[in-house]
């Protein structure tokens, strides 16, 4: 094994050695991610979609490697999939963005004790004039990303929703929430969508212990 080489698709394969070193913990989470992707309220192909896009948010390439094949076997698309990575994609920067008001207000010295509360995401407005040109050219992406197309605007809200959950993000997940319920999404709905990202969270810190266990063994 190279030194040089931390990411391998093969290092993948030490993952069941878990189910030796940490049998009780290791079983019961293989039976919650199973639950978790399961076809429920939502289908598995949206469910792996959803997937896609957290494993590019929590930057885990063995989940990226695995969910993408697990899609492909629900008959997603190229297309589809690039949709969905373009919401994680402008879920990850908004949420960078959206903690922009939380520096506005410690620039700014404020008095105020609390930390979050959704009336500080009013500040948003203030970086257009700020940095006007950048602000609106994220603008226009995050609403090309989210609009409907080869995924609906329903699936996309929902997919936001997940990702929102793994960038910690209480605007995003506060925004999101209330557009995937506009657009018809059940309570049960969003909740299947965040034990996904939920599985994959827990996954992808699983998924690099097989990292661990290479430098382990070094």
């Amino acid at each position: 094994m190279s030194k040089e080489v931390l990411y391998k698709k093969s290092y993948f394969n030490r993952l069941g050695e878990l189910s030796d070193l940490a049998p009780d913990a290791f079983k019961a989470y293989a039976q919650f991610d199973k639950l978790a992707l399961s076809e429920g309220k939502l289908t598995k192909k949206l469910k792996e979609l959803i997937a896609i896009a957290v494993a590019h948010t929590t930057g885990c390439p063995y989940c990226i490697e695995v969910h993408v094949k697990a899609a492909k076997s629900e008959d997603v698309t190229k297309e589809e999939m690039s949709e969905a990575i373009l919401v994680a994609t402008a879920l990850k920067a908004g949420s960078a963005l959206a903690h922009g008001v939380n520096a506005l207000n410690a620039y700014d010295q404020t008095e105020d004790d609390d930390l979050y509360k959704a009336t500080y995401f009013n500040r948003l407005k203030e970086f257009s004039k700020l940095n006007g040109d950048v602000f609106k050219s994220f603008v226009d992406f995050d609403t090309k990303s989210m609009k409907d197309g080869l995924l609906s605007v329903k699936e996309k809200e929902l997919i936001a929703v997940a990702v929102a959950h793994t960038t910690g993000c209480p605007y995003c997940i506060d925004v999101h929430t209330k557009s995937a319920k506009n657009a018809n999404a059940s309570k049960e709905e969003v909740a299947e969508a965040i034990m996904v990202a939920t599985a994959l969270k827990a996954g992808s810190a699983l998924a690099h212990s097989v990292n661990a266990l290479n430098a382990f063994d070094s």
